[in-house]
């Protein structure tokens, strides 16, 4: 069996800024505010 465990991403200052503009140009597309959030998935095999 699969246990999937995730943790957030660790990102570079330019992936940071890149998660930020599409933040802004899904809001401004949408009419309100998007939050994106980024995870790391790690897979541990269990029995």
């Amino acid at each position: 069996m699969e246990n999937k465990q995730y943790r957030f991403a660790n990102l570079s200052d330019e992936d940071l800024q890149q998660v930020h503009n599409l933040e802004k140009q899904l809001s401004e597309e949408k009419g309100e505010e998007v939050i994106l959030i980024a995870y790391d998935q790690k897979v541990n095999q269990g029995n």
